[in-house]
């Protein structure tokens, strides 16, 4: 073989081992080098909010930025959040509320990822035949099921009936689980039960709830329900792995959009019938942060006197992976 010829093709080989090499890079962190922390723990709940993170870890969405995902399972949004900034676990879930409410409180947190909105009836303040409540004008002065003061499903239902002319100063809220509400409902503990899904769905198969009003209505038509977050520290020392941490997530969501693919991801990971799963509205998945509409959640809050100052939800995003 002649020498140049020779020489050609060596330098074409070295120029394509130096592609690849660079794309194995990329795909350990995106950045040029490694992540800073392969191996991370994410606080979360069993809900279907969880759907696009399942798929990330059974997708190998993670694995493909380089990255060992362990799941730290809460009982709640709160408990996620607090294990996270106790130091327990790098990363939560938990609802956009309760990050605002710990910022409030002086805790520096920094939100990473979106994970969903309400999706036209997703969530919807529930009544059985045998309550006094009918209409939503008939919420005012009752007993209502939330899972917990200042929560979403609290908010939520606030909300809708201040839109609606209903007066909540006088209501009972209920704090319980929320597979617990339909229950209460049948028996009647309570009058009304806000219930997301599956437990929706789930409560019009054990009890034969129906709705009263979409939670996800009028002024909170789309609100944003759940995100990710971690300390402001934390992100402040691992750069690298958050950005690879929302490029999995990112992809991750795209490919929700095939329910056929998170459907046996919530029935494993939800413990949900296979009947409630095809059946159940999704919520709106989502993963990149924008700030004008996270911003509607503390403008919420303080509208609603939970927090009396307002809080700046740009102030709080951490930079975003590239959606390109």
């Amino acid at each position: 073989m002649p020498k140049r010829a020779s020489t050609r093709r060596f330098a074409v080989l070295a120029l394509v081992v130096a592609l690849v090499s660079g794309c194995s890079q990329r795909g350990a962190s995106g950045t040029g080098g490694p992540v800073e922390k392969p191996a991370i723990r994410v606080a979360i709940f069993s809900a279907v909010d969880l759907a696009t993170f399942w798929l990330a870890q059974d997708g190998g969405y993670f694995a493909a930025e380089g990255l060992q995902v362990q799941a730290d399972v809460a009982a709640s949004g709160q408990e996620s959040l607090s294990r996270m900034t106790s130091g327990q676990d790098d990363l939560a879930i938990s609802t956009y509320t309760l990050f605002f409410l710990a910022k409030n409180s002086g805790t520096d947190l920094k939100l990473i990822a979106d994970a969903t909105s309400a999706s036209p009836r997703s969530n919807e303040v529930v009544t059985v035949p045998n309550s006094p409540v009918k209409t939503v004008s008939d919420l005012a002065g009752r007993r209502i099921a939330i899972s917990s003061k200042n929560a979403a499903s609290d908010v939520l239902t606030r909300s809708v009936m201040r839109d609606h002319g209903v007066d909540f100063a006088k209501v009972q809220w209920v704090p319980m689980p929320l597979p617990d509400m339909a229950t209460a409902l049948a028996q009647g503990r309570v009058d009304a039960a806000y219930q997301p899904e599956p437990f929706l769905t789930q409560a019009a198969k054990i009890a034969g709830a129906y709705p009263v009003i979409d939670a996800a209505s009028g002024s909170t038509q789309a609100f944003p329900l759940t995100g990710y977050g971690a300390t402001a520290k934390w992100v402040q020392d691992h750069p690298k792995t958050m950005l690879a941490f929302q490029r999995a997530m990112l992809n991750a969501t795209r490919a929700a959009v095939d329910r056929s693919r998170i459907e046996p991801l919530v029935v494993r990971n939800a413990h949900v019938d296979v009947d409630i799963a095809s059946l159940m509205v999704m919520p709106a998945f989502g993963s990149t942060l924008d700030a004008r509409r996270i911003q509607r959640v503390p403008d919420l809050l303080q509208q609603l006197d939970v927090v009396q100052t307002k809080i700046d939800a740009s102030s709080m995003i951490a930079p975003q992976a590239s959606t390109g």
